[in-house]
């Protein structure tokens, strides 16, 4: 340690940890605070990136309970000279403070709302601007839109506003397996927040990187995971050692069955964080109960009765939008083309399905409810028809799966269905029964194997809307077709290509013949098709130079995949009876950034075969597809326009749940109507305000934005001029930089720039040649313009093999930046201030002062600018109307060296002086405005668990103890402790007339 080094440091005694920005020692070298978090035995963990040369550009982590961290003392700053161009280096040294000082608890506005890749949405900025407000002591929100508004978005928004503040540092995203690469790409496109991604292909690199054993999460700070991977022993059991400043669980309405892995990793990870964001197009199942654990996730002391309590009271907890909010219609004007139409396309069943259809008719779903039935088992004749109404494959592959049931009977459980028996039956009785089922299995078998390609009605309607649409070879027309049954997707993918004229040859995989159709054809279902292989597939749909022309899928791509990019044309082979299912499916076409207007058929088998009157019209229903199917097409295609969600129309929010309910109802001899009649008149009252499409009226139209001094005009200005500062003489000479006149600035990274983009996938790295080679170095290409950037990324849809854009678009939280800017903190030198010509009457001082809160976040951040010294000081508020007053900007014109050095460093105690006292005056009004924040919610705490001791279902006292202190324990933790840490900034001095400006 130098001399003065060892005189200027200080141990803090009772602070709230280390500011962002501040210089520290540790181990005898200088460090720049990058971030500080609070933990249970080790006291301040302090992450740092070194200064002093045997560490620089090194970053390190520390605690302050097992090293010495010792900040250094302001009133003993040190004032130099700077000789840069128009002050240069100083300029950039103060720009880069304050975009390194995180935004205070007591700023709720958006501070990088116009710096992403998208399309200013204002519902998108909604969710973050509710997280982030005076209602929420924690960044908490279940944001609940329904299918296709842009969710993804919205939570980039929102974890970079976190990052922006501190509280993004470590990141986690759950997905479902399918989506992990789509979620990550987006991130990294649109906000460039990398993620290191921990599937099949991540875990090998990983294993790669980091001892065998340790954690992989404190290697990784940010990572994107599928909840199956997740809840693994790979990763499990370093969960508990694991704290998290901001979770993401997607398709979280998967979370909500106690007694789950699903729901107890959930409930985990919802301890383990400070920010969670939670999202789902069907947030509950419309059960109380069931919500309430999705939103105790969110906040503990939220709900005292999980079985009775006001959803209107949870407003602060969760934002939901449909497509006919107010808001949402007028922000996607010109974004989004209006959906088409839901064609049914009738399909008169041929002579062998009628055969099927009259079986089915008489033996298994009699006209009469009194007739006895094949089966026992009342919901086997309705998989039997909805599988026929899927294909005859269908059937058999039904009726195969039955006949085992039959044969190998679980043990002792009633071959009914029931759940309990008053008393044993009789196995003579049971057995006959049998025989009775498999004999008309049998029968039925037979029939559906008569049934051949040309024989099924739907399978030439299909072929002959899709010649209407123009799907074929040298078309560039797209479809994707969707069907519940996996062999339906089969058997449509080896038989339909060839009949549109597809060429097919040898097929690389004995098992999946379609493939030998040059990729013109691909088929995702859960069982067949890999994680790998269905990331794989939705990437190659969304390419507009890969050969695909149809994809036939199940349900597993009906959640949280685009499929919008390419196509605009949906077929449901088959309709599932369930309106969520409908409108799931409907959704991967009909969502945000569809450019063209999304159209849906949907093949409807009919027949002539009269089934049961309905009373209502006086009419015979027929047992086939518009007895269910039909229907729920055309409610669906009203609820889009009318309710705005499937869920609103029945009541009901899981489509399995649904499904039941329609064919339970259809057992007891209810129409479709009568069906979602009574299921909304039986919802669940308690959840109507849940659809009452809650943020969709606002106070404020506008979304407030956070106030940030600057000094560069722009992100753009600010790199570039970095740039040359840390790559003197030139950047071009020493990054080997160049300049595109599109917009395009490629370079060589160096080796600490391409450690921080370890995060990013390796393939990208690779195919994007950032990462250096053998022969060659690395290149890596970026961009500040939103138009190049935007059609490079539509361009990487369209023109190559991958949907990861060549050039990366630079927004404040990206790598590239965060990079430059602990380049420029470590130019003026150690425990250092500059000192700068200026338009300014007499010298000022200008000082930044930071309270935190005890998790080590600042809760008051002042920039301050003190003049008048040394008899009459006086403290400016420091803003960047002030700096441009003071000519602090591009064309000041500087000084090499300062008048009058030596009486600038006496007074600089005098400055840290005054700027503390006035730093004590306002601390008492922002003290003010924090417990504002709090004190609703201490007192929402005590309520609350005075209110749980009376609920019928209330927990233990002692639980309820322990929850109360837990969350009062937060509200504590949030507010300002300590003293405040100081810090001189720069010396403004007067110029004169000689050096370009009035003297003044």
């Amino acid at each position: 340690m130098e001399p003065d080094e060892a005189s200027s440091a200080k141990q803090p005694t009772d602070t709230g940890g280390y500011a962002a920005g501040a210089q520290v020692l540790i181990r005898d070298e200088l460090w720049l605070v990058r971030n500080c978090t609070a933990t249970d035995r080790d006291g301040w963990m302090v992450e740092v990136t070194g200064i002093s040369s045997f560490v620089r550009g090194i970053d390190a982590t520390f605690y302050d309970r097992l090293d010495v961290v010792q900040e250094l003392d302001p009133r003993e700053t040190e004032l130099v000279a700077d000789d840069s161009p128009n002050h240069r280096r100083s300029r950039l040294f103060l720009e880069a403070i304050m975009r390194k000082t995180f935004l205070p608890q007591t700023e709720h506005g958006l501070a990088l709302a116009d710096n992403f890749l998208m399309d200013q949405q204002v519902h998108q900025l909604r969710p973050a601007e509710l997280a982030l407000s005076m209602k929420n002591p924690q960044p908490r929100i279940l944001i609940a839109d329904v299918v296709g508004l842009g969710k993804t978005l919205e939570i980039g928004v929102l974890l970079a506003e976190l990052i922006r503040r501190g509280r993004g540092e470590r990141i986690l995203v759950v997905t479902p397996q399918h989506v992990l690469e789509q979620f990550q790409r987006e991130l990294w496109t649109r906000f460039a927040i990398p993620l290191v991604r921990l599937d099949s292909t991540g875990i090998q690199r990983v294993q790669q990187d980091i001892p065998a054993g340790r954690n992989p999460f404190a290697y990784f700070k940010r990572a994107i995971i599928s909840v199956d991977t997740l809840k693994s022993d790979v990763y499990a059991h370093h969960l508990d050692n694991t704290d998290w400043d901001a979770v993401v669980i997607d398709e979280s309405h998967n979370l909500v069955n106690r007694g789950t892995k699903n729901n107890a990793l959930a409930r985990l990870l919802a301890r383990k964080t400070d920010a969670l964001v939670l999202a789902s197009a069907t947030p509950h199942n419309g059960d109380a109960t069931s919500f309430a654990e999705l939103v105790r996730m969110l906040d503990e002391a939220a709900i005292a009765n999980p079985s009775q309590y006001e959803v209107k009271d949870l407003a602060h907890l969760y934002i939901r939008r449909t497509k006919t909010s107010a808001e949402v219609r007028e922000s996607l004007k010109g974004t989004w083309a209006d959906r088409g139409p839901s064609l049914p396309l009738h399909a008169p069943a041929t002579e062998k399905e009628r055969a099927v259809l009259e079986e089915l008719a008489t033996r298994w779903i009699p006209a009469d409810p009194a007739t006895p039935s094949a089966s026992r088992h009342q919901l086997v004749p309705y998989r039997l028809l909805k599988s026929f109404l899927s294909s005859h494959k269908a059937l058999l592959a039904t009726i195969k799966t039955r006949m085992g049931n039959l044969d190998n009977p679980p043990p002792d459980k009633p071959d009914n269905g029931s759940k309990t028996r008053k008393r044993p039956e009789d196995p003579a009785v049971r057995e006959a029964a049998r025989k009775i089922e498999r004999a008309a299995l049998t029968d039925l078998q037979h029939l559906a194997e008569q049934i051949e390609d040309q024989d099924s009605a739907k399978r030439a309607a299909l072929l002959a809307e899709l010649r209407e649409l123009g799907v074929g070879t040298g078309s560039d027309t797209r479809v994707v077709v969707f069907s519940e049954s996996i062999p339906t997707l089969k058997w449509l993918a080896e038989t339909v290509p060839a009949a549109l004229g597809f060429r097919h040859t040898a097929s690389p995989d004995e098992k999946k013949p379609w493939l030998g159709y040059g990729g013109a054809v691909q088929v995702m279902h859960g069982e067949a098709s890999t994680d790998q292989e269905q990331q794989d597939i939705v990437e190659k749909f969304g390419l507009r130079d890969d050969p695909v022309r149809i994809l036939f899928t199940g349900d597993v791509a009906s959640e949280g995949v685009n499929l919008h990019q390419q196509c605009h044309l949906l077929i449901h082979y088959d309709l599932p009876w369930s309106l969520i299912r409908i409108e799931q499916r409907n959704g991967r076409i009909d969502r945000y950034g569809q450019e063209h207007r999304p159209e849906f058929r949907a093949l409807i088998l009919t027949s002539d075969i009269p089934w049961r009157m309905d009373e209502s019209t006086g009419q015979p229903r027929t047992l086939d597809d518009r007895l269910v199917g039909e229907k729920l097409l055309r409610r669906e295609e009203e609820a889009h326009k009318i309710e705005g969600s499937a869920e609103a129309v029945t009541g009901l929010y899981r489509a399995k749940e649904e499904e039941n309910r329609l064919t339970q109802d259809l057992i007891a001899g209810r129409t479709v109507e009568e069906s979602i009649k009574q299921s909304q008149q039986g919802g669940a009252a308690f959840l109507t305000g849940l659809l009452g499409q809650v943020g969709a009226v606002h106070e404020h139209p506008e979304v407030a934005r956070a106030v940030v001094p600057k000094l560069f005009r722009s992100t753009a200005d600010y790199f570039d001029e970095a740039l040359r500062q840390i790559s003197r003489p030139n950047p071009e000479d020493m990054l080997s930089l160049r300049r595109d006149d599109d917009g395009t600035i490629a370079f060589e990274p160096p080796r600490d720039l391409l450690y921080r983009l370890k995060a990013l996938p390796k393939s990208y790295l690779d195919e994007q040649q950032i990462l250096p080679r053998k022969t060659e170095p690395g290149r890596m290409r970026i961009t500040f313009s939103k138009d190049l950037a935007g059609a490079r990324l539509k361009a990487a849809r369209e023109t190559t093999a991958s949907q990861w854009p060549n050039v990366s678009y630079v927004t404040d939280v990206h790598p590239v930046l965060d990079w430059l800017t602990d380049k420029v903190l470590v130019e003026i030198g150690r425990h250092k201030a500059p000192v700068l010509a200026a338009t300014v009457d007499s010298p000022t001082f200008l000082v930044q002062g930071i309270y935190s809160n005890a998790l080590g976040k600042p809760t008051i951040v002042e920039w301050m600018a003190v003049s008048g010294l040394p008899g009459s000081p006086h403290v400016t508020a420091l803003t960047a109307d002030v700096l441009e007053s003071y000519g602090v900007g591009p064309n000041m014109p500087g000084r090499a060296t300062p008048r009058d050095l030596p009486g600038l460093n006496a007074l600089v105690p005098d400055a840290i002086d005054a700027a503390q006292r006035q730093l004590a005056l306002l601390e008492g009004a922002y003290r003010e405005q924090i417990e504002e924040t709090l004190a609703p919610y201490r007192k929402k705490v005590t309520d609350w668990r005075q209110d749980a001791l009376f609920a019928s279902a209330r927990p233990k006292e002692a639980e309820l103890d322990r929850t109360a202190k837990r969350q009062l324990k937060l509200v504590k933790s949030l507010e300002t402790a300590g003293e405040p840490m100081l810090r001189l900034l720069a010396v403004l001095e007067p110029h004169t007339a000689t050096e370009g400006g009035n003297e003044r």
